[in-house]
């Protein structure tokens, strides 16, 4: 609260006029654990008075966020990568005069807890109003328009919120990008960009001490040493530009909550671990079916299978994920395709898609994405789950090719389900509509030609579909290994 009174993001309240409109804001405090030496203050402008909050009565704004995973799959093209954040980004973005009484609050006289409570009110945008973020996504953006190319297509496209995250080819691009972009952040709207994180220590070097974030100053990133970095979420180690996981090892009840708590509590959103989370989803499953509340002990008798996951899980802190498609710089490409594999089994149904790139050195096929999704435990036959999962490799070439701007045409993909390919290749026969409506889906993103038929030994999407051990995963899903089938 300091920090809020003295830089002015909020004032003294004025004393109200006669039938003005006004709202007090509830204020509380919110720690994580992850960061012992911050707590961040909410106004929570969900509470309700009289059934009615500052939120029911406040537009959302258009959703200007980029899409989480695009920035992901973006931060992984090229070899030099780095990331930076926003300083108190709400608050970079004041609020009308006139409005500032819809945001009015209680706190003690000069930030002291021994005098009594004053009224003051908000000057700028809060963390926990609906149309904040689109505020401030509008003005970030607005801000930069102006600026050159490649800044306005990193603070556009490769942004999700306050966190920036991009790679370059060269060490010399990524320092001329970030600096010309806290320039024009600066200049704009006194906006600034700091606890800049990089794989490169010449990137590093060429900022100043407080720009750089704070657990990896006193340190060379490409020697070792350096704390892991949260990057949108993953574990980025620096050293060895790898993505990692770090498993909450709490124990939690074995209750469905719990088991759902643990289950969820693995951070994966671009489906680096689908076949060990799989079998975890598979046995919640199982659970459900059992007549017990959600906080009542789970029989005996299934607390073999799940403690055998969760020891399992555990080895996933040993995966080391490379954070680039490829060690194929830009300017040596010849030609990139995706191939995208799908498969299904009665547990669930899965797709996984790879980049393929050719230069004059070789060829490097590198992991893109994958998902896993369980199956109906009835009313489904393994041909209409393989239809499904043609249908999620579908919706994940969709995603590539709209984040890496690839064309549909370039796009190959592998079932092995013959029946599946006999669906897309038909031009005869009619079918029920579960199968042509998934058929027409499938069809109106790409052509019967880009289908290709692969043996299930060879399928890497076969493993998203059964529980595979983690220590063997890096043989058999998303290392460049599989380049060999």
């Amino acid at each position: 609260m300091k920090g809020v009174l003295d830089n002015g993001h909020a004032e003294r309240a004025p004393p109200l006029n006669k039938d003005e409109e006004y709202w007090n804001l509830p204020l509380f405090s919110v720690y994580h654990p992850k960061k012992r030496d911050k707590i961040r203050g909410v106004f929570d402008s969900s509470a309700t008075f009289q059934g009615v909050s500052l939120n029911k009565v406040l537009l959302k704004g258009p959703d200007l966020t980029n899409g989480l995973v695009g920035v992901l799959m973006r931060f992984r093209r090229e070899g030099v990568a780095v990331c930076g954040d926003i300083e108190s980004m709400f608050y970079c973005f004041g609020v009308a005069e006139e409005h500032r009484n819809f945001l009015r609050f209680f706190w003690h006289e000069e930030n002291d807890i021994n005098k009594p409570l004053v009224e003051n009110r908000m000057c700028k945008h809060v963390f926990g109003n609906k149309p904040s973020p689109a505020v401030a996504n509008y003005g970030l953006r607005d801000i930069i328009k102006n600026a050159d190319p490649d800044v306005v297509e990193f603070v556009n496209k490769n942004f999700y919120v306050d966190d920036g995250l991009t790679s370059c080819e060269d060490h010399e691009t990524s320092i001329s990008l970030v600096k010309r972009t806290q320039a024009a952040l600066m200049d704009g709207g006194k906006i600034r960009l700091h606890k800049i994180a990089s794989n490169s220590q010449e990137v590093l070097y060429a900022f100043d001490r407080e720009e750089i974030a704070k657990d990896i100053r006193d340190f060379n990133v490409e020697v070792g040493g350096a704390p892991l970095q949260r990057s949108l979420g993953l574990q980025w180690r620096l050293c060895e530009d790898v993505f990692t996981f770090h498993i909450d090892c709490e124990e939690k009840p074995f209750t469905k909550r719990g088991i759902l708590a643990t289950i969820n509590s693995i951070y994966d959103p671009l489906g680096f671990v689908s076949p060990v989370l799989v079998h975890g989803r598979v046995l919640f499953r199982n659970m459900m079916l059992l007549k017990a509340d959600w906080d009542d002990p789970l029989p005996a008798h299934i607390k073999y299978d799940w403690e055998s996951w969760k020891a399992n899980i555990r080895k996933l802190e040993l995966l080391h994920v490379p954070r680039t498609y490829h060690k194929i710089k830009r300017r040596e490409v010849v030609h990139s395709t995706v191939h995208v594999y799908c498969d299904a089994s009665e547990q669930a149904v899965a797709a996984v898609a790879f980049l393929n790139t050719n230069s004059v050195k070789g060829t490097e096929v590198g992991f893109i994405i994958g998902k896993s999704r369980i199956a109906p435990r009835q009313g489904h036959t393994i041909p209409r789950l393989e239809l499904c999962s043609a249908v999620l490799a579908t919706e994940l070439a969709k995603v590539v090719t709209t984040e890496l701007d690839f064309s549909p045409k370039s796009i190959s993909f592998y079932s092995d389900s013959r029946i599946v390919l006999g669906y897309l290749n038909n031009n005869t026969r009619r079918f029920h509509t579960y199968v042509a409506n998934r058929v027409e889906k499938i069809l109106s993103f790409c052509e019967p030609h880009q289908w290709h038929y692969i043996s299930t030994g060879q399928n890497p999407a076969d493993h998203g579909t059964r529980y595979i051990d983690p220590v063997k995963m890096h043989l058999a899903y998303w290392s460049p290994a599989f380049a060999s089938n």
